[in-house]
């Protein structure tokens, strides 16, 4: 169907695709794709978000730069690690009975 005939030629034709694409490298990340688990239109991100079932709990519809999204908002970092951030203090201790002899 691409007019290859072996699947070296396939593969060559491949790599040089991403190379033409990426050319001199100033493509950047776009967040609304990589961000995102369905970008399009309404009702196809609509219908990812039902067959995600519970998954989607939190989990909003909004409309992008694409057309529409389903993404879930950021989380707080310090509600994640705000515990790994304290200090250590006495009432962490355990002291331990150690007799050398």
């Amino acid at each position: 169907m691409l007019g290859d005939r072996t699947y070296d030629q396939l593969r060559s034709s491949q790599k040089g695709w991403v190379e033409e694409y990426l050319g001199n490298g100033d493509k950047a990340r776009n967040e609304e794709w990589t961000g995102s688990i369905a970008v399009g239109s309404r009702p196809f991100v609509e219908k990812v978000k039902a067959l995600l079932g519970f998954r989607a709990k939190g989990r909003e519809v909004i409309e992008g730069n694409e057309g529409y999204q389903v993404r879930e908002g950021p989380a707080p970092y310090n509600v994640l690690f705000g515990a790994e951030k304290e200090d250590i203090d006495p009432k962490n201790t355990y002291l331990w009975d150690i007799n050398p002899g």
